[in-house]
């Protein structure tokens, strides 16, 4: 039988696209995660799919993912019928005969070409069974690099479906300290804006991003296709004069040095500007453009010239000189009247920017040469290795070449290798409106040199990458990783010598500075330290040739098969099921034809997945989720489990053995029947250090704790319930004295003390309080349509809420507990324990182990499951809050604002006109997986919520 082909592709540095809209009927991307951690600047993503064949007939399914050029894939793997078929990465000549055979066979390779200027995209297929599922999950890693002063994760979602189960969490850790946090793009305005919850804790954030269905259908240039556009996440560290940031773990060290508040260094600048034939039309209008500008922007104690050249060399001024107005002006003048003409001589050209530079040593300054060209030289010298060999002699090691290569037609390889062969990068310009912008923007970044000739000093260190720098730029990042010898953290000194204007300047002082992560078992440190070393093998290799290239190679392969990075030395070579495909996936290098050895070079990156040994027909017969384990984000090990969706109403709702639950004071758990299992469960990393869901972000986030009792009393215990925004109203409460003054008093009598945070959204410290007793609690509640949500405290050690209730009509609920859902729809009652979707009323429910995502309309609820001493208890975050702003209940409450007005003899914080006096404590933050623990300004509950705790406490759920 014909097989029915659908593809789906994610998109973006996190995403998924499918690349045909499909009939809903016939198949449903039903779940869509992405879960990216930061730690240490070093990004590791996860992106899994879960596809539906609604179909009574087999569907080819192709997967495709979109991911950064910079970053390696490390792990893919599909789960298809119970069974888990992973991805091998090998060398890349082992998989190039099979690959060969099947594109002689005349069978699908698998190309497809990259899709915008940084992305890179990843693609397989497989066949599923009518009625059957499928589970794509893809790990890639990539550090993220410092420019103009900050970090971006950039998430460009495009589902081509609204999901029912879309959501993004990022969770970024930095030991220095985040110093801000900002979401930017087109998925962060309007319509969206209450989708995104951020959370900014000191060393730690979140970012969620939950947009409903409705929403994906009704934002800007959303539509029936769902989400199109941008998610940015921008942040940065707190930075000093000192060596930086330095962490060290198993053997293994990474250096941030990104020093701040120097004096920037004034710079001598020659541009070197292609004004060839090819470069007619929009090319050089946006040059123009671009350099009048950048012209605009030097400093009175630059000095710079300018040069164009064709087949002829044409200077606006034989020599530098000062970027005085009048000179700036002249110049402008000059830039304005370049017109594109005749042939490419990009060798002397270059030699004449670096003898200009060469005949004007300015001693305290930073020289810098910038080449523009859209192509191949074509006259004059146009061998490329003389080239590269004439310019490396004149240039000497005194400064760097920067080498911006614009559009496709310019041979990049040859730009890359004399860039790095002079202390400089290349960089692509793409032909699009914003060019000007790009030439600008790269500009930017070199503009202010701080330091010159940076010497990374590293005694007791090995295995070291790159350690000599010839510029330092304000807003950048020098960044290196090594072992240390014999992993003797006490005879490891680090420090970095650099020239500062005209002064030697030496950084040292480890003592503030070197932290272990203190996790022996942490690899985090040593996949950056492979991360980087790869990458610099492989910018080595590029300028070296004969036995000298074929060692550093050699390396650089044996680093890609240990840490299993696809590089372009490796494949990833992706085993089916029998009968279907084997799949081998390769990276790229710039400009590379994945295709066969010595073939035509396309203009776009491509990675590709071969297919060979197509069987017709087919199919698998059932489907299943086996775990698979993920290294956790923030480098602890373990997982996080969820379980997919389940099905709702009275027709055969799935069963999962859950975790028994102890109820009230019993010791018996109470047990739990199922009926065959459908799914086994998944287990795939969470944002964050094991964290991800959770964060109580703008809208109330709210946390409980159990306090820390008297010591004679009982130990002290955590117990956990945190908020965002959420419709409920609670049980009564008995109000008990906080304090217990017997000292014959038992634990059994001592009553429960829940610790509140409630987070702020620009100071570094929440606020905390503290309840005592037994209560039901009003959670959420809009009085402007029937939605409320009550939960009720359990009564026992490290507990949270044994049950929270959500009200959507006045005969509609839905209960969830630690081990069921329950829907109550009039008279009619259902139990659900499994993992398919509820749809009760206007409100979706999604169970996953772990969580239960509850969407009603444009509100978004989480509710987490939390463990501690073998005892679950519910947590419940609100992940978006909806537009009307009239939300009463403990989840619904504002950030708050306050000022610090005195310090001693007790603090005091001035909020809303009222003064009260706080003392520094701590408390737990349950609206993440892995909690970590906050420090908290803690005060009385009234004075917290600036109401009567009363008015919180309901009698009834």
């Amino acid at each position: 039988m014909e097989r029915a082909v659908v593809q789906i592709t994610l998109l973006g540095l996190l995403l998924a696209l499918v690349t045909t809209l499909p009939n809903k009927d016939d198949w449903d991307i039903y779940s869509f995660h992405i879960n990216s951690t930061v730690s240490s600047r070093y990004a590791t993503t996860v992106i899994t799919s879960r596809v539906a064949n609604r179909m009574d007939a087999s569907k080819e399914i192709e997967f495709h993912v979109q991911i950064p050029k910079n970053a390696f894939i490390s792990k893919f793997r599909m789960f298809i019928d119970g069974q888990a078929y992973d991805g091998i990465v090998k060398e890349k000549e082992q998989a190039q005969q099979q690959y060969t055979e099947a594109v002689s066979r005349g069978e699908s390779a698998g190309i497809v070409s990259s899709v915008g200027r940084t992305m890179e995209e990843f693609k397989t297929s497989v066949t599923i069974a009518a009625h059957k599922k499928v589970t794509f999950e893809l790990t890639y890693e990539e550090l993220l690099k410092r420019k103009l002063g900050k970090y971006e994760l950039q998430i460009h979602a495009r589902p081509m479906q609204p999901v029912k189960d879309f959501k993004v969490d990022v969770y970024i850790h930095e030991r220095a300290s985040i110093n801000f946090l900002e979401v930017k793009g087109r998925l962060s305005t309007n319509a969206l804006a209450n989708a995104i919850t951020k959370t900014h804790a000191d060393k730690q954030a979140w970012v969620y991003f939950y947009p409903t269905e409705d929403q994906q259908k009704t934002c800007d240039s959303c539509g029936e296709q769902g989400l199109n556009g941008d998610l940015v996440i921008v942040y940065d560290v707190n930075r000093d004069n000192s060596l930086g940031d330095i962490k060290t773990s198993d053997g293994y060290f990474v250096h941030h040095f990104a020093p701040s508040s120097l004096p920037r260094i004034p710079k001598n600048v020659v541009f070197v500007i292609d004004q060839s034939g090819s470069m007619h039309g929009r090319k050089i209008q946006q040059t123009r453009i671009a350099l009048i500008h950048i012209l605009g922007d030097l400093a009175e104690d630059d000095f710079f010239g300018l040069i164009t050249f064709d087949s002829a060399v044409f200077h606006w001024k034989r020599e530098l000189v000062q970027a005085t107005q009048a000179n700036v002006d002249s110049a402008k003048r000059f830039a304005q009247g370049i017109m594109d003409r005749g042939a490419t001589d990009i060798n002397k050209a270059v030699l004449e920017g670096a003898y200009m530079l060469n005949a004007h040593p300015r001693e305290g300054s930073a020289s810098i040469l910038i080449l523009l060209t859209d192509g191949d030289p074509t006259t004059g010298v146009t061998n490329l290795e003389a080239i590269h060999s004439n310019v490396r002699q004149a240039i000497a090691g005194k400064f760097p070449l920067y080498c911006l290569g614009f559009g496709f037609d310019v041979n990049f390889e040859f730009l890359k290798k004399m860039s790095l062969q002079n202390s400089g990068v290349a960089r692509r310009i793409y032909e699009d409106s914003d060019a000007d912008l790009q030439l600008k923007g790269f500009y930017e970044e070199v503009a202010t040199p701080l330091l010159t000739d940076v010497t990374m000093i590293y005694i007791g260190g090995t295995n070291l990458t790159q350690t000599n720098f010839s510029q330092y730029y304000n807003g950048s990042e020098i960044v290196v990783a090594g072992q240390i010898t014999d992993n003797d953290i006490e005879t490891f000194n680090p420090q970095v010598v650099a020239i500062s204007g005209t002064k030697r300047v030496t950084f040292s002082d480890t003592n503030a500075t070197t932290e272990s992560t203190g996790t022996s078992s942490d690899s985090h440190i040593q996949r950056v330290w492979a991360y980087l070393t790869v990458k610099q093998l492989l910018e080595k290799e590029l300028q070296l040739s004969g036995q000298e290239k074929e060692q550093v190679k050699k390396e650089a392969l044996e680093l890609s098969l240990k840490y299993s990075f696809v590089t372009p030395l490796t494949s990833m070579v992706v085993t089916k099921p029998p009968g279907e495909d084997t799949a081998v996936l390769h990276k790229p290098k710039e400009g590379e034809n994945p295709q066969l050895e010595g073939s035509v070079v396309p203009a776009h990156h491509k990675l590709t997945m071969l297919k060979s040994q197509r069987s017709q027909g087919g199919g698998v017969s059932s489907y299943a989720h086996r775990p698979s384990s993920f290294p956790r984000g923030g480098g602890s090990s373990g997982y996080m489990h969820r379980l997919s969706s389940f099905p709702v109403g009275g027709a055969s709702g799935y069963v999962h053995h859950s975790p028994s639950f102890p109820v009230g004071g019993a010791k018996k758990a109470r047990k739990q029947k199922t009926q065959s299992r459908i799914w086994d469960t998944a287990n795939y990393p969470v944002a964050g250090g094991g964290a991800g869901f959770g964060g109580g972000a703008g809208f109330g986030g709210v946390v409980f704790q159990r306090a820390a009792l008297p010591p004679r009393l009982a130990e002290p215990e955590f117990l956990l319930i945190a908020g965002a925004d959420l419709d409920a109203d609670y049980q009564d409460y008995n109000t008990v004295a906080a304090t217990m003054s017997s000292p014959a008093a038992t634990q059994a009598t001592v009553p429960l003390s829940h610790r509140f945070l409630l987070k702020t959204e620009n100071q570094s410290l929440p606020l905390c309080f503290d309840v005592t007793g037994n209560i039901r609690l009003k959670l959420l509640h809009y009085p402007n349509r029937e939605l409320s949500m009550n939960g009720e405290l359990d009564s026992v050690a490290n507990g949270g809420f044994t049950k929270i209730i959500i009200h959507f009509k006045s005969d509609q609920h839905v209960e969830v507990d630690t081990s069921e859902i329950t829907v109550r729809d009039g008279e009619a009652l259902t139990r659900h324990t499994g993992e398919e979707l509820i749809t009760a009323g206007s409100v979706t429910v999604i169970r996953r182990n772990k969580e239960v995502d509850v969407a009603a309309g444009d509100v978004r609820i989480i509710i987490l499951t939390h463990e501690k001493d073998g005892k679950e208890f519910l947590w419940p975050v609100l992940r978006q809050q909806p537009s009307a702003n009239n939300a009463e209940g403990i989840l619904a409450l504002k950030p708050p604002v306050y000022e610090e007005v005195q310090q001693t003899p007790l603090t005091k914080l001035k909020i809303k006109d009222q003064e009260v006096d706080v003392t520094r404590s701590s408390a737990a933050d349950y609206s993440v997986v892995s909690p970590p623990t906050l420090d908290c300004w803690l005060m009385s509950a009234d004075s917290a919520l600036q109401t009567r705790l009363d008015d919180f406490i309901v009698t009834q759920l």
